[in-house]
């Protein structure tokens, strides 16, 4: 959710090796998710990937899912209703939300206006964004083969990254959940 922490020891151990994975890719700029955990790692692979210096802007849009009364509380600690969290990730388009919190409706409206707006500049620039793992599935749900299947077999992993090409008005996913570090490291606690 919304709940602004930075990132944990394995979180910083793969933003190094994704930062180090991207060597080679050169980035104009940088928009990230004001949220620590997100800033914290595109800061890591900029650095890493030999993009030190590259402007970064923050977008509220990539926030993760806001989950209201519930932000801050663990999915694994079990301290979410069940029934809810269950559905989240069974039937998220059903996922009712939380009090004052949103839809899994409400992450792609705002996801898709920015990545919308952001392809529409068709400058030829290479950006690096930095989401969330259900703000990254909102955000490109319209691109998939199965829009339905919100989660596309699973929850992306820690640092995945999502290739788009655009240009004149088309949007293309090039590359889905692309991850630069050995699969070994993969912590899935979301397996359904």
């Amino acid at each position: 959710g919304w709940m602004d922490e930075g990132l944990n020891e394995n979180g910083v151990k793969l933003a190094h090796l994704s930062g180090d994975g991207m060597k080679g890719i050169h980035f104009d700029e940088c928009i990230t998710s004001p949220l620590k955990r997100a800033m914290d790692t595109v800061n890591i692979v900029l650095q890493d990937s030999g993009n030190k210096g590259v402007k970064v802007e923050t977008d509220d849009r990539l926030k993760e899912i806001n989950f209201g009364i519930n932000n801050g509380l663990s999915y694994h600690s079990g301290n979410l209703p069940e029934e809810e969290i269950g559905k989240f990730f069974s039937d998220p388009f059903e996922f009712p939300g939380y009090e004052g919190g949103e839809r899994i409706e409400d992450v792609c409206r705002r996801t898709q206006e920015f990545l919308k707006e952001l392809c529409a500049r068709d400058d030829g620039k290479t950006y690096l964004v930095g989401t969330h793992g259900c703000a990254m599935r909102a955000m490109l749900n319209f691109l998939y083969e199965e829009p339905a299947d919100f989660w596309q077999g699973q929850v992306p992993y820690n640092c995945a990254v999502n290739i788009i090409e655009a240009s004149k008005g088309d949007i293309r996913l090039k590359e889905k959940d692309k991850i630069y570090y050995d699969s070994s490291y993969i912590v899935d606690r979301y397996k359904r």
